[in-house]
């Protein structure tokens, strides 16, 4: 299901089931079958998009989303997820705000996105572009920068737009992810040379002492 009508009139539906009765967590995915990488990415994602460091978080949320982009890349229709994550029932407030988040991110998006270049992604190839970038945002999120600004948003904002590529059948967004794939490679890469030139220095300076 990667329309966004029938997308957005399943969710609706599942949030007057919850004023009933907590809806699995398992229900929901499987019903919305392919989207539910991109709508799960796309809740998951949200906290990350920050430009302080989260620290330890952003490394276990990226090895996630690198988890996450491999079985997408293996053609998993829906998350495989622990059955202990599967049996979670979510109650209806929390699924009233994160339906109403996640509609809110998706309507934002389809002022700015447009079916193009579906070729990139769509079917089988479209799957596998989609969980390549995922994965290669998850490892970049993991990396153990704690303390640095933007460490977790830059491939969070990837994760993003590869989900919106996806949903809206966008191809041009799935550029706008590698945009931000770039952007972050680019960020870690100066830190690093800073980081290794500031060393060198310090340890010359230390050298002079002895």
């Amino acid at each position: 299901m990667s329309d966004y009508a029938t997308l957005v009139a399943t969710l609706e539906r599942f949030r007057a089931r919850a004023q009933i009765s907590p809806l699995p967590l398992a229900e929901v995915l499987d019903s919305i079958e392919e989207a539910s990488f991109c709508f799960f990415a796309i809740i998951l994602v949200l906290p990350f998009l920050t430009p302080d460091s989260l620290g330890p978080l952003a490394t276990a949320g990226g090895l996630v989303f690198a988890v996450m982009g491999w079985q997408m890349w293996r053609g998993h229709k829906v998350p495989v997820l622990p059955q202990r994550i599967r049996r979670i029932e979510v109650g209806a407030q929390t699924w009233d705000v994160t339906t109403r988040v996640c509609l809110k991110i998706l309507g934002w998006c389809r002022k700015i996105t447009r079916p193009r270049y579906t070729q990139l992604v769509t079917g089988a190839r479209g799957r596998r572009n989609s969980g390549l970038v995922m994965m290669a945002a998850g490892l970049l999120m993991a990396v153990p920068f704690f303390g640095l600004p933007f460490n977790n948003a830059l491939p969070g904002l990837a994760i993003l737009f590869v989900c919106v590529a996806e949903l809206e059948q966008d191809g041009l967004m799935l550029f706008v992810a590698l945009f931000w794939l770039a952007v972050t490679v680019i960020y870690f890469s100066i830190v690093l040379t800073v980081v290794a030139v500031l060393g060198d220095q310090a340890w010359t300076y230390l050298g002079s002492f002895f």
